[in-house]
């Protein structure tokens, strides 16, 4: 899953992309959809990309499921720091 979510991420073009699998923190955790077939179900994602100028953090949200497709059905735990470009320090 982790691939696929990656993938889907670089058609927004990032500047910054890290996403982290942390799964193996919540094993065994009730309701991770993916956990069953795949060992993934939890990430953590940081994307800094022109994409989300100008959007309020709910539409650079949406744009994200949007990009994921679904992929985000798979997922039990996405958290999400989406930034424009502008809104980063050089030492981000």
């Amino acid at each position: 899953m982790y691939n696929e979510m990656m993938a889907s991420l670089l058609k927004l073009k990032p500047i910054k992309l890290e996403l982290i699998d942390e799964s193996n923190q919540h094993a065994g955790h009730a309701g991770s959809k993916g956990w069953e077939k795949s060992g993934e179900s939890h990430f953590h994602l940081t994307i800094v990309a022109d994409a989300f100028s100008s959007l309020s953090l709910v539409k650079r949200h949406k744009l994200i499921y949007l990009v994921l497709g679904d992929t985000m059905q798979k997922i039990h735990a996405l958290g999400i720091s989406a930034k424009a470009p502008e809104e980063v320090s050089m030492e981000e």
